[in-house]
């Protein structure tokens, strides 16, 4: 005696390409955002030095860009923040994140004194990981 009834087969086991489709699309979307926000620090209007030795580092993820300008302001996020701002913010992140990679991008024509500012503002929060922005001779 068999009790067990027969299920049909379905004729047609496919891939379901709709959401596969969808989820593409929703990755597509996310690394568009992603790589436009990673582009707005370095569209900022600083020319930088250049060095014969240096080589393009890989971008860490998460990596804080401070842009200091000409005149010494400094700029992170597209925020200008003082002394005070950035020393409040560097010390979040290092509470947030020890050890975070930070670029300290400045103008070639900065005072000396404005990049050991940043420098002084970084190492008082206890940040240790600080890269510096140069490009290639002929770039």
């Amino acid at each position: 005696m068999n009790f067990r009834k027969k299920l049909p087969t379905p004729g047609n086991l496919g891939v379901p390409l709709t959401p596969m489709i969808d989820v593409v699309f929703l990755l597509l979307c996310f690394f568009v955002t992603s790589q436009i926000f990673a582009q707005w620090e370095t569209e900022i209007d600083i020319a930088l030095p250049t060095a014969a030795t240096g080589d393009m580092p890989q971008r860490l993820p998460g990596e804080v860009i401070i842009n200091v300008l000409a005149d010494g302001t400094a700029v992170v996020n597209g925020q200008t923040l003082d002394d005070a701002a950035l020393r409040a913010m560097m010390d979040r992140l290092v509470q947030l994140f020890p050890g975070q990679p930070v670029l300290l991008r400045a103008d070639k024509s900065t005072a000396y004194e404005h990049v050991v500012r940043v420098l002084d503002t970084c190492r008082q929060a206890d940040i240790w990981n600080i890269s510096f922005a140069t490009l290639a001779p002929g770039s």
